[in-house]
């Protein structure tokens, strides 16, 4: 990774995605930050100058077709080519019942979570094959490999962003273009602390259950999505790299 290349990262305002980009920054990459919230998106771009590369903040619903176009353009505008992308934005799910669930929820948290990764893959390949190629990772989740109860919608879509990501792989390696899935288990970020809200002892049960002892640090699933951006991972094709601390193993 140099200072030429350039990448795009959304739900880049916080967590993981904010992670990632101050690790890709350290390497030179220019960050393209998309996420709805402008103040959080504007502090992470102050963090990638700070690590010493560039960054914009570009405000993006990714289940906005014009906003997710718009986004890759202005990229691609500002530094002239798109060479990584880690499609990170989206949304949980309250734990209800299937049957309590509703459409609007089921809407909004697949429009986020898989029509989001679709559409984004969607503007940035031809933007990276124009330039030779380039290295996508999407985010999953450990959701995204086993089921458990309350949570069907959210399962479901993080399963989905699976099948997206094997699919486009396949059609694009011979495009120079590497497409693989990150599956976060449960991590220090700000969805997860809404999530335990109302459950007090959820973080200290998952930790009782997990094999390593511990959540994660957004950092340590930053150092993944980096791994498998690079060079380094250059064989590497349509992978679904569990980063959880043992979870789904146990």
């Amino acid at each position: 990774m140099t200072d030429q290349k350039a990448a795009i990262i959304t739900g880049g305002s916080s967590g993981i995605g904010r992670a990632a980009a101050i690790a890709l920054a350290k390497q030179g990459v220019k960050i393209a930050i998309a996420a709805r919230r402008a103040k959080e998106g504007e502090e992470t771009v102050r963090l990638v100058k700070e690590a010493g590369s560039d960054g914009i903040f570009v405000k993006t619903d990714v289940a906005n077709e014009n906003d997710v176009r718009s986004l890759v353009e202005k990229t691609v505008k500002t530094y002239g080519r798109l060479d990584y992308a880690f499609n990170n934005a989206g949304i949980e799910e309250t734990p209800t019942s299937l049957v309590d669930q509703t459409s609007e929820v089921f809407d909004q948290i697949m429009n986020v979570n898989v029509k989001g990764v679709w559409l984004s893959m969607k503007y940035e390949i031809p933007e990276m094959i124009r330039t030779g190629g380039g290295a996508i990772v999407n985010t999953s989740s450990g959701a995204g490999v086993i089921g458990y109860p309350q949570q069907p919608i959210y399962i479901a879509s993080k399963h989905a962003v699976l099948g997206l990501t094997k699919s486009a792989a396949l059609e694009y390696a011979k495009s120079g273009i590497r497409i693989n899935a990150i599956a976060p288990g449960v991590t220090e970020t700000e969805m997860v602390e809404r999530v335990a809200e109302d459950d007090k002892q959820l973080i200290e049960s998952i930790k009782s259950i997990t094999p390593i002892g511990r959540i994660g640090d957004p950092q340590e699933i930053a150092n993944a999505v980096v791994w498998l951006l690079s060079d380094k991972a250059s064989f590497v094709l349509g992978h679904t790299l569990l980063v959880d601390g043992g979870a789904v193993s146990r």
